[in-house]
């Protein structure tokens, strides 16, 4: 049977659009993944390492801080603090290379922790965003790194830097369709993304550290974003409150994102505040449980099946990673290895990083705590949550070593 070029052209043509969406699935383009949920929906990777763990593909240094990963197609972008500066990067998936670095003129302000940038780059489309510890704000081109629009939150918009200038604003940026939503102000401030011409401010109360989580209320678009003494819920397009559950921690800190599921939201901080579920019915919330059992001082947990899975610490000084029932707050079990760690998860397992830079893969599954892999990966102190995109595990530590490490299985290693 003859089969005409036009056949095998439009085949051809299939076959790379198939293999574009496939890969384009593996992206990592903001702070909690594409679903803002610290859940990637990649498979196919390896959890199976030597002794030492996954193999280095390449080692980068990217200054102080503790700002996570963007990824897409062949390229990474984070953030650190060198001399005087934070700097955006732009690295070769493959290699770490340096393919453009933003810098500007900020202060390492190492109180309390190392300093520098705490939020994640957030890569929508052609534009990349990045918010600073000081409030700088950002839309550079995401190929070349050149600046399309900036602002700056306390010169320009009279806002302060949260928590008594310890911490600085730490939420990653969130895009909501022609929106770019900030934990700044008291419950939010959003931004024209193309323009940089403010859509709409919630006051200029004090924020917290966590980023803002999108969320679908009744018929419309909702987003919670934390205050320092408040979850408080808003219109994604007009920024008109919606409701505002009090949540009061010692020095104010509320650091870790909501979650929100089926008419549910789940908040946690440490100072030994721990946690709370409510349900949203219109305008009111109603607490379904709250306990001392799942803290989450810096990083999120995650919501996988009926079970949370997150790190639980009090003060910094100690930590633990722990399953807890959804619905009730029971505690499943509890790993303590992890101590301040952070965690996401893939194909049904959790990639946790240790406050001491150990990797580990372990089930998500809330019978018992069973590790599938480990591997020590890094030194210092591991507070930034991992990465894993188009095979590939991104880890960094506080002041600025950056591994990545290749978990390619038979079918990622196609890609």
């Amino acid at each position: 049977m003859h089969v005409g070029p036009s056949i095998l052209l439009a085949a051809a043509y299939f076959i790379g659009l198939t293999q574009a969406r496939a890969a384009a699935e593996f992206d990592w383009p903001r702070w909690r993944g594409p679903d803002v949920n610290g859940i990637s929906k990649e498979s196919g990777w390896s959890t199976t390492w030597p002794a030492e763990g996954p193999k280095r593909l390449w080692k980068a240094q990217l200054g102080i801080g503790f700002s996570s990963f963007a990824v897409a197609g062949k390229r990474v972008y984070t953030m650190g603090h060198r001399d005087g500066k934070d700097v955006v990067w732009c690295l070769d998936i493959d290699t770490g290379r340096e393919l453009w670095k933003h810098q500007y003129t900020a202060e390492l302000d190492p109180r309390l922790y190392e300093g520098g940038p705490n939020g994640t780059p957030t890569l929508d489309g052609d534009r990349l965003f990045t918010l600073g510890r000081h409030g700088q704000v950002f839309c550079l081109d995401a190929a070349h790194g050149k600046v399309v629009w900036k602002s700056d939150l306390m010169k320009d918009h009279g806002l302060t830097e949260p928590g008594q200038d310890w911490w600085g604003f730490s939420g990653s940026p969130l895009v909501e369709g022609d929106l770019l939503i900030l934990n700044a102000g008291t419950h939010g401030t959003a931004f024209n993304k193309k323009t940089g011409k403010v859509a709409w401010s919630t006051g200029k109360g004090a924020n917290g550290y966590a980023s803002p989580v999108p969320f679908d209320a009744v018929g419309r678009r909702g987003v919670g974003v934390f205050s320092a003494k408040s979850l408080g819920a808003v219109d994604a397009k007009t920024g008109q409150e919606l409701w505002a559950l009090p949540w009061k921690t010692s020095y104010e800190i509320n650091a870790a994102d909501p979650i929100f599921s089926g008419g549910y939201v789940f908040v946690s901080s440490g100072y030994r505040t721990g946690g709370g579920l409510f349900k949203i019915d219109g305008a009111k919330l109603t607490e379904i449980w709250r306990s001392q059992e799942m803290h989450n001082q810096m990083n999120p947990s995650l919501l996988i099946g009926d079970h949370l899975y997150g790190i639980s610490g009090q003060e910094r000084h100690s930590g633990d990673l722990r399953c807890v029932e959804f619905m009730t707050g029971k505690v499943k079990w509890k790993e303590p290895a992890t101590g301040m760690g952070s965690v996401m998860a893939a194909d049904g397992n959790l990639i946790a990083l240790s406050e001491r830079g150990e990797l580990i893969i372990a089930e998500a599954k809330p019978d018992a705590f069973k590790a599938l892999a480990r591997g020590q990966v890094l030194g210092g102190r591991c507070w930034t949550v991992p990465v894993l995109s188009h095979g590939r595990i991104f880890c960094r530590n506080a002041k600025g070593d950056c591994v990545c490490l290749d978990v390619r299985g038979a079918r990622s290693a196609q890609r």
